[in-house]
């Protein structure tokens, strides 16, 4: 009997032994971060998942000197398309006594304050041509304080006309304005339409045509319309000004008129000047298509940021543009680390939490 009282023990000792084997190994994980979020006046502790990230490894170093190459790239490319339509067409545009797309918004935004550009890329390698930023500069910017939208042609590319990916580009600029309430300010400089893809700018719902539905909408909603004339406005690009707000226009270079001199030569045989036509005089003075007169593009700015400052009503006005807004906080990780997360070779798997991390 006490033999096999014996043998029992020794066999439950050594099933221990083995279940206690086949256990994983436990495996030391640091305790999550903790930050402090602040809402409505009272904080709050909430868990971060810990950074899985091996920032000493080789994968990392070579997934973040990748990263960087291609980082580098990117800024290249966009500090490309800034040139915009090239030497020849920024001199030309220069020697009308105007200035370029992205220095007009520079004098129209507060001083000292950040432009977050949207869909620079827009256009790149799209088409045979070269239509940098897809022809026209979209971003929100401060002024007075008060976020806004800024839709800024470029005439240095192709006369500021659109093409299909122009459209893209300012329709979706109108679609962030209206979902965040963000006043609208349109520099236009354009030709209208490019003519050659006419038939892929107007027939669909979300073509050349809604770009006029939208300022209509947000006009009725209380998201004020501004606009500027800073160079030819001609065909569709002249719906702009006149479904606006307020408009100001340039005298001597901003004009306003569904057909040129050419084309009205040809209708009729009559050969008129385009200030003539549809310069500043003509609309501040008989037709009442713009409100105001600038005398140089500089000017114009000034008088734009004071047609803000009365729209707007404050930051604060219920009922008007704008949102309500927290300071972010920093995250509890460096944004460096991101670089080196996502492996060079995108088929490997990665771990996402480092990325929330």
């Amino acid at each position: 009997m006490a033999i096999a009282s014996a043998r029992s023990a020794a066999a439950r000792v050594l099933l221990a032994a083995r279940r206690a084997a086949a256990a994983p190994t436990p495996v030391a994980v640091a305790a999550p971060r903790r930050g402090m979020l602040t809402t409505g006046g009272s904080d709050r502790g909430y868990n971060v998942l810990g950074s899985c990230a091996d920032t000493t490894s080789a994968a990392f170093k070579e997934s973040s000197a990748a990263m960087d190459e291609l980082i580098g790239e990117l800024r290249a490319e966009t500090a490309k398309v800034h040139l915009g339509g090239g030497e020849r067409a920024i001199a030309k545009h220069r020697s009308r006594g105007k200035l370029l797309p992205r220095e007009r918004i520079d004098r129209l935004l507060d001083p000292g304050s950040p432009f977050l550009e949207l869909s620079p890329l827009a256009g790149h390698q799209v088409y045979d041509d070269e239509v940098p930023s897809g022809g026209v500069v979209t971003g929100i910017g401060r002024v007075h304080g008060r976020e806004v939208m800024v839709v800024a042609n470029d005439a240095t590319v192709k006369g500021g006309t659109y093409y299909p990916i122009t459209v893209k580009k300012h329709l979706r600029a109108q679609e962030i304005a209206a979902n965040n309430r963000l006043p609208c300010v349109y520099l236009v400089d354009s030709g209208g339409a490019f003519l050659p893809k006419q038939d892929e700018v107007f027939p669909d719902r979300d073509h050349f045509g809604r770009i006029f539905f939208n300022q209509a909408n947000m006009s009725g909603a209380g998201i004020p319309q501004v606009s500027v004339v800073m160079g030819s406005c001609t065909a569709g690009g002249a719906y702009v000004p006149a479904m606006s707000d307020e408009s100001i226009i340039v005298k001597g270079t901003g004009t306003i008129f569904l057909g040129g001199p050419p084309l009205v030569k040809a209708a009729t045989g009559e050969i008129v000047s385009a200030e003539d036509l549809g310069g500043a005089d003509v609309h501040c003075r008989t037709s009442g298509v713009t409100d105001h007169i600038a005398n140089n593009d500089e000017h114009a700015m000034l008088e734009a940021r004071r047609v803000l400052a009365n729209l707007n009503g404050g930051a604060t006005k219920p009922g008007m543009a704008g949102m309500d807004m927290q300071a972010p906080e920093s995250p509890l990780y460096d944004a460096a680390e991101l670089n080196g997360v996502i492996p060079v070779d995108t088929r490997k798997s990665f771990d996402v939490r480092s990325v929330i991390a």
